[in-house]
């Protein structure tokens, strides 16, 4: 049944995109069918930083640690950089690869990645060093920019330029700064960015974006802020102050790149950087910051919420508790709305669609738990449908698939995977499950792709059983997800070794040499024989998976 909250949020949204309203719509044809789109969006990435940095010149921008930077002066240093780029000869469309944790100096080289023309191309972090040279080498990056951590990893790339991402934003970039270099103007189909996910196939993808498609998904999100800010000034709540948010989950993620970073900008929000999560931390920081709005994989709002000390800490200003990577158990979104000043909210988008597609508000939330709420208007066109691409009618269980005009552009050099992401008639297929209630709300019931998510992070088990592979003791190997509380889900793994004598500990310790620790498996078992096979000689997958699943819930 609709609710009176869905009323009002259509009705703002209404007013907020009609003609003469602050977001009115245009459109663009796309795959023969006209797409909308926010007509107030600006062309290019350098072109809405340098207009919002302006806007909001002396406004505090980053917070990290000590250093306290406003707008201004982060549009200024990432000027440095642009000039320092194009001094190196980065071109229109040549790809820059960054690589680090979070800090000012990530955010400025981003920055000016894009005003130079570049595409930044966001490498993950956690990352060990063959994942970071087959994504290198997958995308020909003119040029790597790595904090001192990742830069250790890097050793035989080319072109790494390291920065001591500890220093003052100024001194942190002066290896790539530069000044007197002319600056292209890039153009809504030009490229703007590459970042990277994982599939079912176990190879990473580099998913490419041009300007357009992430400008009018950080408009997208901002068309939500606006609904939801009439809303509460129509209830005499208005908000007061400047916006502030934590910046818990990596850059890299599209997540932290555009719904936190990115739209940042428009809306004048600080941003606390957090290097590394820590609950009772984060608790000082939205005290000590007068955070508004915390998003976070939903693990770290849980944590805040069972958190012994969290009564000594004055968390009132925060309006909203978001998630999004993983659903949140129903247990986690009831005790927030009982226990916390601030509500729970969801999200759900991927990679792929510059992470806008569905959002679940409030007492909505409440009300539907396991449900990722209803598709995000105005741009967000979502269906769920058949393995030939065939909508499917209202309620029916299919393949949740989105079309927008923030969809991404194509898989890097890999022209077949773009062909199979996509319906004929431009649907983005997302690999997960799922159906649309009479409500129109979305609620995910499997994953079509081979799959584990931890903690917001998407592993592959192909990927990981490859690097088991590796290991000249091992026949055979079978990798599947694990059901947790914290994490949604943990990795795990069973193999055969054909009476090689094998540790737990040794294996985890071999794949900590090749893959990401958070690729790791939590459990590995030991089969004292051939793993079981289907009829096809596959391995029985799903047999072994409900079997070790029954085993490890009764170990407790």
């Amino acid at each position: 049944m609709r609710t009176e909250l869905d009323g009002r949020m259509d009705t703002v949204m209404a007013a907020v995109t009609a003609p003469g309203g602050p977001l009115p719509l245009s459109s663009i044809t796309r795959w023969g069918a006209d797409l909308p789109t926010i007509a107030a969006a600006p062309p290019s990435i350098p072109a809405y930083f340098a207009h919002f940095s302006a806007l909001h010149a002396d406004a505090t921008f980053l917070v990290a640690g000590e250093e306290r930077l406003t707008f201004a002066q982060v549009h200024a240093q990432a000027t440095r950089v642009a000039h320092g780029l194009v001094a190196r000869g980065i071109r229109v469309g040549d790809r820059v690869g960054i690589a680090g944790r979070n800090s000012p100096a990530w955010i400025a080289t981003y920055m000016g990645t894009l005003m130079a023309g570049g595409v930044a191309t966001l490498l993950n972090g956690w990352w060990q060093a063959e994942e970071f040279a087959t994504a290198i080498a997958d995308v020909d990056c003119a040029l790597i920019v790595a904090d001192t951590a990742r830069a250790r990893r890097l050793t035989g790339v080319a072109n790494v330029v390291t920065l001591d991402e500890t220093l003052p934003l100024a001194e942190a970039i002066a290896p790539l700064a530069g000044e007197g270099q002319a600056l292209p103007s890039p153009g809504p189909d030009d490229l703007a960015t590459i970042l990277f996910t994982s599939g079912s196939t176990g190879q990473c993808k580099g998913a490419v974006s041009d300007h357009r498609a992430v400008m009018q998904a950080v408009f997208s999100y901002l068309a939500q802020v606006m609904m939801m800010v009439g809303i509460a000034t129509q209830d005499g709540n208005p908000p007061e102050g400047q916006p502030s948010t934590m910046l818990t989950i990596p850059l890299f993620h599209v997540t932290a790149e555009v719904p936190v970073f990115l739209q940042s900008f428009a809306m004048g929000r600080k941003l606390v950087l957090m290097p590394k999560w820590d609950a009772r931390e984060a608790m000082r920081l939205i005290e000590a910051e007068r955070v508004t709005y915390f998003v976070g994989v939903p693990l770290m709002s849980y944590e805040m919420l069972t958190h012994p000390e969290r009564d000594r800490y004055d968390l009132s200003t925060v309006a909203d508790f978001a998630a999004g990577g993983a659903p949140r158990p129903a247990e986690h979104v009831r005790r927030i709305a009982d226990e916390m000043e601030g509500a729970p909210l969801i999200g759900y988008g991927l990679t792929e669609t510059n992470a806008a597609g569905a959002g679940n508000w409030r007492s909505n939330y409440v009300a539907k738990p396991l449900s990722a709420g209803r598709p995000s208007v105005p741009l967000i066109d979502l269906a769920i449908v058949d393995d030939a691409g065939v909508k499917l009618a209202q309620g029916a269980r299919g393949e949740i698939a989105i079309r927008s005009v923030v969809n991404f552009r194509e898989y890097w050099n890999n022209p077949a995977a773009t062909a199979a992401a996509f319906t004929a008639d431009g649907y983005f297929r997302t690999g997960d499950i799922g159906y649309l209630d009479e409500d129109g709300y979305l609620f995910i019931v499997d994953r079509k792709k081979d799959i584990i998510i931890r903690g917001g992070e998407n592993i592959s088990c192909q990927e990981v059983e490859a690097a088991l592979y590796a290991h000249p003791a091992i026949r055979e190997a079978a990798v599947f997800g694990l059901a947790d509380e914290r994490l949604g889900e943990l990795p795990a793994a069973v193999v055969w070794a054909d009476g090689a004598a094998l540790d737990e500990g040794g294996v985890k310790a071999f794949l900590g040499d090749h893959i990401a620790a958070f690729k790791v498996p939590h459990r590995v078992w030991f089969a004292e024989a051939p793993l079981p096979r289907l009829g096809t000689e596959k391995i029985d997958k799903v047999g072994l998976k409900a079997a070790y699943r029954a085993r490890y819930a009764a170990e407790g």
